[in-house]
């Protein structure tokens, strides 16, 4: 089966293995979803039946890319989403492993988890949005409305998360606080991963860009308490939409 990188249409019939030794790949049939959560589902569906059981070695991502009839790329995508789900691990040079049966309570982004983003995030960007919005420069505001206008376009999902990231980071940077500056620069690859799950999993992209356009009119419109209501409302959102990945 050929996906598109971006949509699948509609669903297709199981297609029978190409002939010769290099094309017997498994071809599976996957709903009308984005192609790295078409993959991710089917690898999540294997693990939780136990088809791929605890300790097994995952298929190379060649191997996986001729399965699905998708780029490598696509593939890592829902790998990584498949370790922070806390299903399997990649070990350099050895290949990718299930460590679990089931999703993980909390989600492993990294150096830190869901739950650390969770406890942290409204304590540094809330504030960091009210700061913003009194504090901005013209600079700041034009790199904002730069992220937000680029990041409607990008179809990219691995670009579309680090636009999302550094919108944040921007807005700490904007607060002219150099403590929420720095700590949203260490968090950058903790939400990017965040990000990349939820858009697979929880179809959080067109909400996120409306939030991320409503703290940004706060901001432009210098109103820190609105900012810092947006922003909360935005966490809030990102939180519920975390706490159902384990219950699909």
């Amino acid at each position: 089966m050929n996906l598109s990188d971006s949509r699948i249409g509609g669903q297709q019939d199981k297609l029978t293995a190409a002939s010769g030794a290099h094309a017997r790949a498994e071809r599976r049939t996957l709903a009308r979803v984005s192609a790295a959560e078409a993959v991710l589902a089917d690898l999540r569906r294997d693990i939780e039946t136990g088809a791929a059981p605890v300790g097994s070695k995952l298929p190379s991502e060649a191997a996986l890319a001729t399965r699905y009839g998708v780029s490598r790329s696509v593939v890592r995508e829902a790998l990584r989403s498949c370790a922070a789900l806390g299903l399997t691990e990649t070990q350099t040079g050895k290949g990718t492993f299930v460590v679990a049966g089931r999703v993980s309570g909390d989600l492993v982004l990294g150096r830190y988890s869901a739950r650390d983003l969770t406890e942290a995030r409204p304590h540094i960007e809330v504030p960091a949005a009210g700061l913003a919005a009194r504090r901005r420069t013209d600079e700041d505001l034009a790199t904002l409305k730069g992220i937000v206008a680029e990041t409607a376009l990008e179809d990219d999902p691995a670009a579309r998360v680090a636009l999302e990231a550094a919108f944040h980071g921007t807005i700490a940077k904007a607060s002219g606080n150099r403590v929420f500056e720095d700590v949203l620069a260490d968090l950058r690859e903790a939400l990017a991963h965040q990000s990349e799950t939820l858009n697979l999993l929880a179809d959080r992209q067109e909400a996120s860009d409306r939030e991320h356009d409503e703290i940004l009119a706060a901001i432009e419109a210098g109103d820190s308490e609105r900012a810092s209501a947006a922003m909360a409302h935005h966490l809030a959102a990102v939180d519920e939409a975390v706490e159902r990945l384990g219950h699909p």
